[in-house]
Formats: C-alpha cells, sequence, structure tokens
C-alpha cells in the first residue's frame, strides 16, 4: 500500500527564554536535525557577535531608521526593544512557508511572542525555557565570553522580567539538561504536528474512507 501523504497547514514554533538559557542552542540544534523546519532570520539593530553571521543569526540592519521603516511600512509580523536594541520579525517569509505547508522557528522574546499570539493564535505553538537556577545563568553568561561585565548584569536583571512570563506559554522546559530539554522538544513538535486542526485533507479523506467498501 502507498504511504499516505495528507497535507497540512505550517506551525509557528516560538522558542523564548531569558539571554543564556539556551534557546539559541535548542534553536540551532533542532533546525539541523530536522530538515522540515525553518528557522525565521530577524532583522536587528544589534551589533553583531564576533561569533554570528550576518543572513544567518540575524539579519543586522546598519542604521535604526531601517528597522523604524520596515515596521511603519507593516513588514514585521512582529517587533520589540530588548536590552536597547530593536529585533523584528519579517512578515512575508512566515507567511508564505504556512501557504506551502511548512513548519518556522522563532526564537525571540516573549514580546514578540505576544505580539505573534495575537495576529496567528491558531498557527502558534509557544515554549519558554527556563535556567535551573540564576546563578547557572550567570556562569552560563560568564562562559560565553562575548559580552561585557556590565551588559552580563543589566541581562541578569531584565531575565527576571522575561522569567515572569512563563505561564503565557503553551510549555515550559527546564533546561538543566540539554540532551534531555531538546529531546522534550522534539517530543513537542511531533505532537503538535499531528494536531487534528492542521490536517488539511482530513476533511476530504475522512468521508472517502466512509464511503468506501470494507
Amino acid at each position: 500500500m502507498p504511504e499516505l501523504d495528507l497535507k497540512r497547514r505550517g506551525l509557528l514554533l516560538i522558542l523564548s527564554s531569558p539571554s543564556g538559557a539556551g534557546k539559541s542552542t535548542l534553536t540551532r540544534n533542532l533546525v539541523r536535525e530536522d530538515r522540515g523546519i525553518k528557522l525565521s532570520i530577524s532583522v536587528t539593530t544589534r551589533h553583531r557577535r564576533p561569533s554570528e553571521i550576518d543572513g544567518i543569526h540575524y539579519h543586522f540592519l546598519p542604521q535604526e531608521t531601517d528597522f523604524i521603516e520596515m515596521r511603519d511600512r507593516g513588514d514585521l509580523l512582529e517587533w520589540a526593544e530588548v536590552h536597547g536594541n530593536f529585533y523584528g520579525t519579517p512578515r512575508k517569509p512566515v507567511e508564505q512557508a504556512l501557504a506551502r505547508g511548512e513548519d518556522m522557528m522563532f526564537d525571540i522574546d516573549w514580546q514578540g511572542t505576544r505580539q505573534i499570539v495575537e495576529k496567528m493564535r491558531k498557527d502558534v505553538v509557544s515554549v519558554f525555557v527556563l535556567p535551573p537556577s540564576m546563578s547557572e545563568l550567570r556562569a552560563r553568561l560568564e562562559r560565553r565570553a562575548e559580552d561585557a561585565p556590565e551588559v552580563i548584569a543589566r541581562r541578569l536583571r531584565n531575565a527576571r522580567e522575561e522569567i515572569a512570563q512563563w505561564e503565557s506559554y503553551d510549555y515550559v522546559l527546564v533546561n538543566d539538561d540539554l540532551d534531555r530539554t531538546f529531546g522534550e522538544l522534539k517530543a513537542i513538535l511531533a505532537a503538535e504536528r499531528l494536531r487534528r486542526e492542521r490536517q488539511i485533507d482530513l476533511s476530504s479523506f475522512v468521508p472517502a474512507l466512509l464511503a468506501e467498501e470494507a
């Protein structure tokens, strides 16, 4: 018997966490392992870190005015100001992916998540990643060795506000072990892909199934 190929609508998988809790690593690992999901590349006015590549990690805008023009034209699905910098998600690639039945992954903060949920709730699966402790969060930021001490201190202060948003997410993972947390994230994605309301072809498949002779 040939394998069934039932079409479904794509989903938007959102990961949020305070800086250093592990969402970027989880995001990269999932996109690398699962070819069925693509990373939504945000635009930002933040300066590029030494380890980052323009067009891979972010689209780095040279001028803040470039971002403001995109926002005012309605070209951003969501946007936020975080740690004194602007971040946003271009609208067009997301809409095109959903129309093709593809999944998109987002590495964004709670402010951006709220905006996308307000506009596209049925398409969103939101996951918040918590650190096992605040001391471990500090240690991870320091081990990264990419931010000045004052930037790390600011990120730790802001982390408490970010963590306070955990109840607005569909799923919450405590990242005390990266491999285990990654496995849990994959399980969430697998289950959400099978949700009945995302299976577009079921509305025609089931009546045809019932009409068949046994």
